[in-house]
Parts: structure tokens; sequence; C-alpha cells
């Protein structure tokens, strides 16, 4: 159990330290851990895991980190998850803070964030088209896809409206269509 517990915590170090960007940036680096890396789940988990999470409150790497600790180690392994998520940075945060104060307008400091950006856009749309490659199996998919982009860039609808209403939908269509099949 410690073996799992302290695989749980050195993912999610890694993970949420490397993740420059926020909390979109830190998505792949999660599913490197828990898909490719120790294999805790696999693509079609993950992107069930990260819909979900987008539809809480909160940000995605402690959702995440929670779900997946719980799945790999219960309650000690959500704490696990969290720690490792959440304490380096804040220790980092407490013993350098007037050094990141100091330098946060550098242009030095600056120019390694800018470098940076394009590779954590890579990252996202890497996890993406991994994902993309199991949820757009059928037509209906293709079709929640584009309805999904005319909501969020058409009328500005917030995502999590969006994953919520999704959903609903798949329950009621695709859950009415399991219970005909099995008759």
């Amino acid at each position: 159990m410690f073996k799992k517990l302290w695989d749980v915590f050195i993912a999610f170090t890694r993970a949420s330290n490397l993740g420059f960007g926020g909390g979109p940036a830190v998505v792949p680096l999660i599913k490197a851990e828990a898909v490719e890396r120790y294999q805790w789940m696999d693509n079609e988990e993950f992107a069930d895991a990260l819909a979900i999470g987008n539809a809480l409150p909160g940000p995605i790497a402690t959702k995440m980190a929670a779900y997946i600790g719980y799945k790999v180690a219960g309650l000690l392994g959500v704490l696990a998850a969290l720690i490792g998520t959440v304490a380096p940075t804040v220790i980092i945060v407490v013993l350098l803070g007037s050094l990141i104060m100091k330098y946060s307008n550098s242009p030095e400091l600056k120019a390694m964030l800018q470098a940076v950006r394009p590779v954590v856009v890579v990252l996202v749309a890497d996890t993406a088209y991994d994902m993309g490659k199991k949820s757009f199996l059928t037509g209906s998919s293709w079709g929640i896809g584009v309805v999904t982009v005319a909501l969020l860039y058409l009328a500005d609808i917030h995502p999590a409206i969006i994953i919520v209403v999704a959903m609903l939908f798949g329950g009621i269509m695709y859950g009415r269509s399991k219970k005909e099949a099995k008759n």
C-alpha cells in the first residue's frame, strides 16, 4: 500500500509542478502519469474523468488528483495525490516568495515563459487528439462536437453548462438506447 501511495504522490508532484500555464497545461502531464506511465486508467476513462472534473467547480488539477488518487488507493490515495499536487507549490511560494516577487517582471523570466507557452499548447493539443480518437466515433458524437463549438464560440455559453447538458443528453439518449437493446 505504501508503494501505491508513494507512486500517487510522486505522479502528482511531477505533473502539477511541471505544468506551466495553469489548469489546462497540467492535464497532459496528469494523463502521462495516470494513463501512460502507471496505467491506472485508459484514455477513455481519463476523458470521462476530465469531462466530469470540468463540470465541477475548482481547479482541474486537484479534482483529477482526488479522483485518480481515490481510484488507486482510496481515501489515503486522495490525500497523497492532493498533497503531491499542492504542497510543493505552497512550499516553493512560501520559501521563495520574495524572490519570485523580485523577478516577476524580469525580461529573462518573461522570455522563458514565452518559450514555454507553445510547448504547453502542443501538449494540450496532443492530449485532445488522443482523447478525440476515442470520442468521435459516431455521427452523433461529431454532432455533439459541432454543437459544442457553436455554443462556446457563437452563443458564449459557459463550458460547465455545456458539459452538464451533454451529460443529461447522453443519459437520456444513449441510456435509453442501451435499455431498448437489452429488451
